[in-house]
């Protein structure tokens, strides 16, 4: 595996998640795809500042411009440390069962795989809350692209939750694993709806203006 998943190109990072490489895979996927939707917000916001109808809102926009730029540079950083947290996991299910050791160490992994998908679940949901706000604040002709932010931010949430999931239910019995879950839950139940309002509000506008 490369040193950093996130500093492949396009090409090269699409064929190895095509590949039979262990990563990328769908952690990875989901954090690119939460990296692409803040660079879209990002950029909505960056061509919307300066504008004459919209300068009540700049301090605004230099606020959502500086996180969602942070957001993307910690979703680009989770590329990597989902990767990281898969190469002990993968060591885990090939110790022998028996060993005394196992269960504690594959508790360990285990919940230390869960770590990355849900911080990836936690910047989505920060994300769409900034792209609720921008759906208000930036220039008609950018919000396609708030939209399709909103709809890259859900499908990353529903894909790091995926990845989240797939490991806690190694666990069914383990509290820290259950409440973790239990969070993904939420986080899910108020965020989904909300980025689909956002981009719902963008495909009305988009169908009836002229």
């Amino acid at each position: 595996m490369p040193e950093s998943l996130a500093e492949l190109s396009c090409l090269r990072f699409s064929e190895l998640l095509a590949s039979k490489a262990a990563a990328p895979g769908g952690g990875g996927a989901a954090a690119l795809m939460g990296a692409l939707a803040a660079g879209l917000g990002n950029m909505a916001t960056n061509l919307t500042v300066g504008k004459k109808k919209y300068l009540p809102y700049e301090a605004d926009h230099m606020r959502i411009i500086a996180r969602s730029n942070e957001l993307r540079q910690r979703f680009l950083k989770l590329i990597d440390e989902d990767a990281a947290a898969f190469e002990p996991l993968a060591a885990a299910y090939s110790m022998d069962r028996d060993d005394p050791c196992f269960a504690q160490r594959f508790r360990t992994v285990t919940l230390g795989a869960c770590r990355a998908p849900f911080a990836m679940m936690e910047c989505c949901a920060e994300l769409i809350v900034l792209l609720e706000e921008l759906l208000e604040k930036c220039s008609v002709l950018l919000l396609s692209d708030v939209g399709c932010a909103a709809l890259a931010a859900a499908a990353a949430l529903q894909a790091a939750a995926m990845n989240v999931f797939v490991n806690t239910r190694s666990l069914p019995e383990d509290s820290e694993a259950g409440e973790l879950e239990e969070q993904a839950v939420g986080l899910l139940r108020e965020y989904l709806p909300r980025s689909e309002k956002v981009s719902d509000a963008v495909m009305r506008h988009l169908r009836t203006a002229k």
